[in-house]
């Protein structure tokens, strides 16, 4: 007998840095919610070359009454994940966690740099950006595609939310997209938490006591006041239109 795919009726597609750890966390506690083990499946990124079997595999232990999700924040950045989403899912729900746009840019500096991924110091590494990521959408446009900096270095373009919320906008519905400031979600807002169980049709259920937050060691704290202050004027736009178009302010 043939037993038919699961496939997720939601994800969790970002931003990077801002909270989807935490989403994870909180989700995987209601009884209605399946999440496969391993966070960022990345198929629709990464691994969209292995195949829609492979995919269907990753939720193949879901319960018969819970709904499968799955949460990869690359999803947001990368510039065909929208598509390949829209062209399997159609009707998925679709998560956007939010945070402050400089403070986004500098976690994401530091954790490159804990890792071993970034040998530039912060000002150099911000002003190599633009040329590193230089070509990277033509090679994303293979279904196997990787560009290590389009992934690793993209700092400042990854926190243009809204030209990556644009690409969304174009394939799906304002009722499938669920935009909020990932603060909110860290400040244990009991308000977010039923409105997030309501966009996802799941049953009431207590927002659990402790948040797991995947948090840096507070390098960012260090960084100069004039550098915050010319990222803020970089991302100024982003600023501008998360206030008219979200009513998100930082």
């Amino acid at each position: 007998m043939v037993v038919p795919l699961r496939l997720p009726q939601f994800l969790g597609i970002g931003a990077q840095k801002a909270g989807t750890t935490t989403l994870q966390a909180l989700l995987a506690q209601h009884p209605q919610v399946f999440l496969p083990d391993r966070k960022e499946l990345h198929y629709f990124s990464l691994h969209f070359d292995a195949g829609l079997q492979w995919y269907g595999d990753q939720f193949a232990a879901a319960g018969p009454a819970q709904r499968c999700g799955e949460i990869t924040p690359y999803y947001l950045f990368h510039p065909q994940a929208p598509l390949r989403i829209r062209a399997l899912l159609p009707q998925v729900r679709l998560i956007v966690l939010l945070r402050d746009p400089v403070e986004r840019t500098l976690s994401q500096y530091f954790h490159a740099r804990r890792l071993g991924l970034e040998p530039l110091p912060l000002e150099q590494a911000l002003a190599a950006e633009a040329g590193r990521l230089a070509g990277a959408e033509l090679v994303l446009r293979a279904p196997g595609g990787r560009h290590r900096s389009h992934q690793e270095h993209s700092y400042l373009a990854r926190s243009r939310y809204e030209q990556q919320l644009a690409r969304y906008q174009q394939w799906f519905g304002a009722d499938q997209l669920l935009v909020r400031s990932s603060e909110e979600l860290f400040a244990g807002s009991e308000q977010l938490w039923r409105e997030l169980l309501a966009f996802l049709e799941l049953d009431p259920w207590p927002l659990p006591a402790s948040l797991r937050r995947n948090a840096g060691v507070g390098e960012a704290a260090a960084v100069e006041l004039g550098l915050r202050e010319q990222l803020r004027e970089q991302l100024h736009p982003t600023y501008v239109a998360m206030e008219a178009c979200y009513g998100i302010s930082w």
